[in-house]
């Protein structure tokens, strides 16, 4: 293994997390950097780093290393692999870290060279998560036995739980278990900011799960946008699901606004039953009530203001319609997403906190305008991805990042302890 030189193509913080791992497991990482304005930067930031070379273009990456990781994003694949791909190695092989498999490997099939094997892989956690215990697909797409096998090798140094898929499964699974999760995130940041709100000094948004709502949500719009940008835009599958997302928001919206009680309950129940088929305990649960008061922005208030949770009802009611059963993809779910099941699943297996949900949203207003604004930003982000417009997609984003960005430290360290707490929990499952 040590003979193999490896080469990173784009040093986002994906692709230095990679070298850093791959450069301490004594492998000879290459990196390269568009643009070339910061390539001194990242020359100083390895500097120490021996066995870790920092080249100016990807072309005298390509054509030295053994195996080369695209760590770009999805929307630029075809770009960076038309630009370098020419430039590989003889009998190199090729992989990259796209969320979206489709036009990656349409990208590697069209421009490498035909004595070039593809073996592409994944990191199903952001930069700033401990691979350790993780799951990292690994695709085998155009390649033999033996350099599977050395690919392998070479990332087992992540120490993550290796998950083999074909390209076009993990598409299908990756819209399951983030397409919606991210949206529906993404339209709660929208509707705070909408309503000039930082939910966290709101005391009805203060403890229990409205604290994974809003760490969650913080932790999202910390990561760069084009992270979420190419599942949702580029995945066919993601687009079908975050637009019945969208879907369901407003249509349980419009159910609580005309007081249908008994369509809005039939409607939640019919679904819960179908996601969450098998009964579940207290001890059974991914989240229990101690685990869910203990990661909190602000003071915990004596007194827990009743929410109608629409966010957490249009999810289970999206997954009813779609036929999703989430559990059927744990082996490969990302933190954030078990996070997001298991708030939904402390829902809708709890039947006096449900009943308490389908009251609210008929008798109380408290919520009302909160809930208006987020079935705005719902659609929003439907129309967005639908539209296919990342110029769009990205404004969106970084505008309600910036909004949020003072309290994106505190959020992540609450965040980890908070996935860390979660991980154990259904590691033991």
């Amino acid at each position: 293994m040590k003979s193999a030189t490896v080469g990173i193509i784009g040093m986002g913080d994906m692709g230095r997390m990679y070298a850093r791992r791959i450069g301490n497991a004594d492998l000879q990482p290459l990196a390269t950097l568009p643009p070339y304005s910061i390539y001194d930067t990242l020359k100083e930031q390895f500097v120490g780093s021996s066995n870790l070379h920092i080249y100016p273009n990807g072309h005298l990456v390509s054509r030295s290393s053994d195996f080369i990781i695209y760590s770009v994003e999805a929307e630029a694949i075809d770009t960076v692999v038309a630009l370098y791909g020419p430039s590989t190695k003889q009998g190199a092989i090729v992989g990259g870290q796209t969320s979206c498999k489709a036009p990656e490997m349409a990208a590697f099939e069209k421009h490498m060279p035909s004595d070039v094997e593809i073996v592409s892989c994944h990191s199903l956690h952001g930069p700033n998560i401990d691979p350790k215990g993780q799951p990292l697909v690994l695709i085998k797409h155009r390649a033999c036995q033996q350099s599977f096998d050395l690919v392998e090798n070479i990332l087992s140094c992540l120490e993550s739980r290796h998950v083999y898929l074909t390209a076009e499964k993990h598409d299908s699974i990756t819209a399951d278990t983030q397409a919606v999760t991210h949206a529906a995130f993404l339209s709660m940041g929208t509707a705070w900011c909408a309503n000039n709100q930082f939910p966290w000094e709101i005391a009805r948004y203060v403890g229990g799960i409205e604290n994974v709502k809003i760490n969650v949500t913080l932790r999202i719009y910390s990561n760069k946008w084009h992270v979420y940008a190419g599942l949702a835009i580029l995945n066919p599958s993601a687009k079908a699901q975050i637009r019945q997302y969208a879907e369901s928001v407003t249509e349980l919206f419009k159910l609580m606004l005309g007081g249908h009680r008994e369509e809005l309950e039939d409607r939640i129940k019919t679904a819960g039953r179908a996601v969450f088929k098998a009964s579940k305990d207290d001890q059974n649960l991914l989240l229990r009530d101690e685990v869910l008061d203990k990661f909190s922005l602000g003071k915990v208030p004596k007194e827990r203001t009743p929410n109608n949770h629409l966010s957490l009802l249009a999810i289970v009611d999206c997954w009813w319609k779609l036929g999703i059963v989430p559990y059927d993809h744990m082996i490969c779910s990302t933190p954030l997403f078990r996070m997001w099941l298991g708030v939904t699943e402390y829902l809708f297996c709890k039947p006096a906190l449900l009943d308490e949900v389908i009251k609210t949203a008929i008798e109380d207003n408290t919520f009302r305008s909160d809930d208006l604004e987020f079935t705005f930003a719902a659609r929003g982000w439907s129309d967005c991805v639908s539209f296919g417009d990342f110029s769009s997609y990205r404004d969106r984003f970084e505008k309600i990042q910036t909004y949020f960005a003072p309290r994106f430290p505190e959020a992540m360290r609450v965040g980890n302890e908070m996935i860390k707490t979660i991980l154990e929990k259904t590691g033991k499952e």
